[in-house]
């Protein structure tokens, strides 16, 4: 056949073929998954700054706040129910990913999205209508499936449905659907606050139905992935589908891998015992490290907590919510030079940059603060050291937001083989909400004991997952996602352990379409 694939500047092959308007619009739609957890962690922060919110499930709280002035302002949130509150959710969502992982390989990824955005609509009218603490947790269980079910599935569509070449570019806009998620709930906070007769907060939390209802209707019309549909035996379909997303007749050369590698895969008849050979160590370890260290570059703490925190610190509660909605703002703008920048500089140079970004405001925040309540706790916020904070937050996550937010979710779901992909998105997700509950559920009992000392506790984190990146993971812009062994082979490290025999079936198959 005419065409075929040529091996591009990243040593990987590039298919021919082009970015066609129906994979940009079922990309768009499926990442829109993204608002579900986003919003949910913007809503919850500006929540559980809101004084009704308090008043009807955590009186202690709020009493704490209002009744004793001299309270050690860094101590004024330390609440187990209140951060089981916020936390609950993130330990529903790890346990889902397992199960989503079956239903994404069996059904198919868009029957996950379906699944999660289905779930986190009736977990959102719980929450809305909530009249006790029993009822409010139980109601972000069902957001923390939701959740789950989403997260596993929607990386790993969106990395299958894109060229390789704009792989980056389309599975970012599941993170910034995520920031728009947050900016929105932040914004829908600061106007719900102001609702006369204490009853916005139900507002705030029952509004979650709404991107819930986008991924549910709209996951019902995104098309299969051709990976997934040759992996479930419907090889000619999955033809027709490759050569509508790519938008040409000749998909010989891709389609011939595809195929390939889902014969590799039908020989794993166990994939979570797969996992652990020995060629399969270097993805493992992304799975597991990269959203272990997403969670202590200390982001969520930032985003969910922002009006807790800013209140923390001395603003009014009004400057707390407009200080959340600023960093929203930040957020999502840097998110989106992360789509237009990581197909083209890399993920790598994102990943070291974004991590001495981070890290030099992390001390800066953590000085400021410290000069301004010390290790007592007790000291009133200037305007000037205020919008210094708030200044240096924004850098903060404008540092995060184009490095390990959005990257912290696409390189996981690109480096696996087909046969263990679902399973290694699952590991991602699990250990993503695994210490987005931990740290969470301990932010606010360790501000009380760290004190000014947890920013230079999380920047210490900084330090070391930034090494990480220096020194264990390869450059992936641009490389075919069938083709990663071969990255993974090349390189200094994890070439040691990948033999010739485990890269076999990608050499044969690029014989037979030389």
């Amino acid at each position: 056949m005419a065409g075929g694939a040529i091996i591009n500047s990243s040593g990987g092959k590039e298919y021919p073929g082009k970015m066609t308007f129906y994979v940009i619009i079922a990309c768009i739609v499926a990442a829109t998954g993204g608002l579900i957890f986003g919003y949910d962690i913007g809503i919850s922060g500006g929540v559980t700054s809101m004084d009704s919110f308090l008043k009807e499930f955590f009186p202690s709280v709020y009493h704490k706040e209002k009744e004793d002035t001299n309270t050690n302002q860094y101590c004024k949130f330390d609440s187990e129910l209140l951060t089981l509150f916020t936390s609950s959710l993130y330990l529903a969502a790890l346990v889902a990913s397992f199960f989503a992982s079956t239903v994404t390989r069996v059904a198919g990824r868009k029957w996950s999205m379906f699944t999660g955005g289905l779930v986190f609509l009736v977990g959102a009218g719980l929450n809305g209508g909530a009249h006790n603490v029993l009822m409010l947790i139980f109601g972000r269980i069902l957001l923390g499936i939701g959740v789950g079910f989403a997260n596993q599935s929607i990386p790993v569509y969106l990395s299958e449905m894109a060229p390789a070449k704009y792989r980056g570019t389309l599975n970012i806009v599941f993170q910034l659907m995520i920031t728009i998620g947050i900016l929105v709930a932040n914004l829908i906070n600061y106007g719900t606050s102001k609702i006369a007769g204490g009853w916005g907060w139900r507002v705030s939390l029952g509004l979650a139905a709404v991107p819930a209802a986008i991924i549910t209707l709209g996951s019902l019309f995104l098309p299969d992935t051709p990976n997934s549909l040759i992996e479930r035996g419907h090889t000619e379909e999955a033809k027709e589908m490759l050569r509508k997303i790519r938008g040409t007749e000749d998909i010989h050369d891709e389609f011939n891998d595809l195929v390939a590698a889902s014969d590799e895969a039908k020989t794993v008849k166990h994939p979570w015992r797969n996992m652990l050979e020995r060629r399969n160590r270097a993805p493992l370890t992304m799975s597991i490290f990269i959203p272990f260290f997403q969670q202590l570059t200390g982001i969520n703490v930032i985003m969910f907590y922002a009006p807790v925190l800013f209140k923390t610190i001395g603003f009014g509660s009004d400057a707390s919510l407009v200080s959340a909605v600023i960093t929203g703002l930040v957020n999502v703008i840097a998110t989106v030079v992360s789509i237009v920048m990581a197909d083209k500089v890399g993920r790598r140079f994102l990943f070291l940059e974004g991590g001495i970004q981070m890290l030099i405001c992390q001390i800066i925040v953590g000085a400021l603060i410290g000069s301004m309540f010390g290790t007592s706790g007790v000291g009133n916020l200037s305007k000037t050291r205020a919008d210094l904070i708030v200044f240096f937050i924004c850098i903060y996550v404008a540092g995060f937001a184009w490095s390990w937010g959005p990257l912290g979710w696409l390189v996981p779901s690109e480096v696996f083989p087909l046969e263990i992909r679902s399973a290694g998105q699952s590991i991602n997700v699990s250990v993503n909400m695994l210490f987005t509950f931990v740290i969470g559920q301990l932010f606010l009992r360790l501000l009380c004991v760290f004190k000014f000392g947890l920013f230079f506790f999380f920047g210490g984190f900084v330090i070391i997952m930034t090494l990480f990146i220096y020194f264990l993971l390869p450059e992936t812009k641009g490389v075919p996602i069938e083709e990663m062994i071969l990255t993974w082979k090349k390189h200094p490290v994890w070439g040691k352990l990948i033999t010739d025999e485990d890269v076999q079936y990608v050499g044969r198959n690029n014989a037979q379409n030389a």
